[in-house]
């Protein structure tokens, strides 16, 4: 049994826990994967990569309404793929050798609990004086009938494969569902979407979640109010019986792709003979400073969180090395107003309530809308279907959520994040603040001031 001051399962987010700062105690590390975790191997990252070459391809096919002739004559995707792994794949080894360089150990086997902060890691047994869990999370595999007997891709494996497929049906309709059928759509693939709700990335604002709806039905075959019944082999692809509004039906392809959430690693981490407290959900109870239910234990990341998203993990990353060093001074989230985007066509961006919530919680509000439209860039980009929407408490004047679906809105929205982050009103960002004339941030003003 070897004893440690610090061992951090998971190289993740986990990984920038390891900085100057906590350079003296004797640490090390278990990741059975790759350094980097989901976000730069299989996640935001790479796809990101993705959709960078699906815009460029996007954009020289809508070039004509700005009076441009240009074709695409075709993807390489080997190219694409390899230029993207290229970068990122040599990655875990220097990262590997960097922490090995540095004093860490480094286990690359999986690790699960056997009692309360002992662990079992191979053949050995690791105990520590603190744990840091940032062990992620893994796409959820649905139970459909025929699902386990016939090959089929999550966003662990599409970004990987050696063709674009001529058609792919996609089960699901969040984030990666969005994501990924802009990509392989653009590039060629006939995609057909299949969500069991009433619209597409239902967890947006409705005006948003209509209007993305909306546009992804003329690029792809969408079937909304759908449930798939069971999968089958189908020569070289997949025969997918689903059941809608109009009855079963039968959806052929040489693909299938499966997106319908994510989990957390807890299972694999064998939680509970670490004596650790797991939430309905199967995340890791933590209180706000990251404390686990075990003393010494800490947790972050996709793991503990249902955001599940990069940005809030390295900020909880930083919060929890604090915390470690300094357990005098508890930090938590000063904002745990989580902004998110999802890099489709047209791109989203969100922070905050959406205006169901806010009727549904009996929250007062005034919601104020404007059109890319209504702006000279918007005019340059010849748009009609991009918006700006800003919802605001009437009596403290504070911003309570913002919506933006249209070109650049992971960058549009920021101002309005820390507008939400500093407890600033809607009068103080719209009015002490210039905006740039003539760029697309003006949407973000007038919908400011229409408030």
């Amino acid at each position: 049994m070897r004893h440690y001051d610090l061992v951090v399962l998971g190289m993740g987010s986990g990984n920038m826990l390891l900085d100057d700062e906590i350079a003296h105690l004797r640490t090390a590390v278990v990741e059975p994967d790759r350094f980097g975790g989901t976000c730069l191997n299989r996640g935001c990252i790479p796809s990101k990569m993705f959709v960078v070459t699906a815009d460029a391809v996007e954009g020289a096919r809508a070039a004509a309404r700005l009076g441009v002739d240009a074709t695409v004559d075709r993807v390489d995707w080997k190219a694409v793929r390899d230029r993207v792994f290229g970068r990122i794949d040599p990655l875990h080894d220097s990262a590997v050798n960097y922490r090995r360089e540095h004093g860490v150990d480094v286990y690359t086997e999986e690790g699960r609990f056997v009692a309360p902060k002992v662990l079992q890691v191979g053949a050995e047994q690791l105990t520590a004086d603190t744990f840091v869990l940032a062990v992620g999370s893994r796409p959820l595999v649905p139970d459909v009938p025929g699902l386990d007997a016939v090959p089929f891709h999550t966003s662990d494996t599409v970004m990987r494969i050696d063709d674009v497929p001529s058609s792919m049906v996609v089960i699901g309709g969040g984030f990666v569902a969005a994501e990924f059928s802009h990509v392989f759509g653009s590039f060629g693939t006939g995609v057909t979407i299949v969500q069991r709700g009433p619209r597409l990335l239902t967890s947006e604002d409705e005006q948003v979640s209509a209007r993305f709806t909306e546009l992804a039905s003329r690029r792809h075959r969408v079937l909304l109010d759908t449930v798939v019944a069971s999968v089958a082999q189908d020569g070289g692809g997949v025969a997918v019986t689903v059941n809608g509004p109009d009855g079963d039906e039968v959806l052929r392809a040489a693909t299938l792709l499966v997106c319908v959430g994510r989990r957390p690693n807890t299972d694999r981490l064998d939680a509970a003979a670490g004596g650790l407290e797991l939430d309905e959900h199967g995340h890791i109870a933590a209180d706000e400073a990251y404390r686990t239910s075990v003393p010494g234990v800490w947790a972050l990341g996709d793991v503990v969180n249902h955001f599940q998203l990069k940005h809030m993990a390295n900020a909880e990353s930083r919060i929890v090395r604090h915390n470690m060093v300094h357990p005098e001074d508890l930090r938590t989230l000063t904002n745990r107003v989580a902004p998110h985007a999802v890099f489709t066509s047209p791109q989203i961006a969100a922070v905050g309530l959406t205006e169901q919530e806010a009727r549904r919680r009996g929250i007062p509000y005034l919601a104020s809308v404007r059109d890319y439209a209504d702006t000279a860039y918007g005019w340059a980009l010849e748009d009609t279907t991009s918006f700006v929407k800003v919802l605001a408490d009437p009596r403290e004047r504070t911003i309570l959520g913002a919506h933006i679906i249209g070109p650049q809105a992971a960058t549009l929205i920021q101002p309005l994040i820390q507008a939400m982050a500093l407890g600033q009103t809607v009068d103080q960002v719209a009015r002490e603040a210039l905006y740039i004339h003539p760029a697309l941030t003006e949407a973000v003003e007038q919908a400011l001031l229409g408030l």
